[in-house]
């Protein structure tokens, strides 16, 4: 079975989304492509004209503090990302988010763009990202542009922007500040390298008494698109993390969220009773973090 006809590796973003622009038919962006040439082995995707192979992109690669943001470059892998420095002090829910993607073999090759781009319900780096309150960096032969990550999701495998004429470059996110701290977690199932049953990643921020000044929380799949629980933040800013506080919390998640049955995963039922526990963990975990 061909997967592809044409094969191109470009050096400069600006080949990249050229390569793109200019394919004579189907074309299709891979990195480590453990998404895409599955797909298409197996039937879910279609064999594409083109292929735009990105990971020779220096650009694509990066991850550096500028200013008062971290930039993460799309090409970054998984294994490179879980044994970073820098993100292992400003974004430690990204750190275990993508430290539970697939085995060592998917994640020694598959990017953090991959797993954004592929616009999953509860992709692990994804709803890690969310909570940072990350935006992204768009190319186009028009030029590059910013935009909030939560708004370039239209569905399960569906985005906003043109994938045909457009390209995920990177991504920042702010800095992590003083009584900041952030975690991840999931329940998946045993065999560890499936997709989540149920996924939550939380950032805050504490004032100067131990209250949480401030906070974010994104969970999958909590409906048809990555999900922050805008409502549940509301109720806890400003708030001791207490017992009374906690089951008020997990009463308004349990509202906002749209959980559903899943064949070969769990049932909604299961899913809502793992809501408040994955919310005491992942909440637990960032306040201590940020206490340090």
């Amino acid at each position: 079975m061909s997967l592809f006809q044409e094969y191109i590796q470009p050096d400069t973003i600006e080949e990249a989304v050229e390569s793109l622009r200019d394919a004579p038919g189907s074309v299709a962006v891979i990195a480590g492509g453990t998404d895409l040439l599955l797909d298409i082995r197996q039937g879910r995707h279609q064999a594409v004209d083109r292929v735009v192979d990105i990971s020779g992109i220096s650009e694509m690669q990066e991850v550096v503090l500028e200013e008062n943001f971290v930039y993460l470059g799309a090409g970054v892998t998984h294994k490179q990302i879980i044994s970073n420095s820098l993100l292992a002090e400003h974004a430690q829910c990204v750190v275990e988010g993508c430290g539970l993607i697939g085995g060592p073999q998917v994640r020694n090759v598959a990017t953090i763009g991959g797993n954004v781009s592929h616009a999953l319900p509860a992709g692990d780096g994804t709803i890690s990202l969310l909570a940072l309150d990350t935006e992204v960096r768009i190319a186009s032969t028009d030029g590059v542009r910013w935009r909030p990550l939560i708004e370039i999701f239209a569905g399960p495998g569906k985005v906003t922007f043109d994938r045909k004429n457009e390209l995920i470059v990177g991504f920042r996110f702010p800095a992590r500040g003083p009584r900041e701290g952030s975690a991840f977690d999931r329940v998946m199932r045993p065999q560890g390298v499936a997709i989540a049953i149920l996924n939550m990643a939380g950032w805050v921020k504490l004032d100067e008494k131990g209250d949480i000044e401030d906070v974010r929380l994104a969970c999958g799949p909590a409906g048809p698109k990555p999900f922050r629980a805008r409502k549940t933040e509301e109720f806890i800013k400003g708030k001791s993390w207490d017992e009374a506080s906690y089951q008020e919390a997990c009463r308004i998640l349990a509202d906002e969220v749209s959980l559903r049955t899943s064949a070969h995963r769990a049932t909604k039922e299961y899913r809502h009773k793992l809501l408040p526990v994955l919310l005491q963990k992942v909440l637990d975990s960032a306040v201590e973090r940020a206490k340090l």
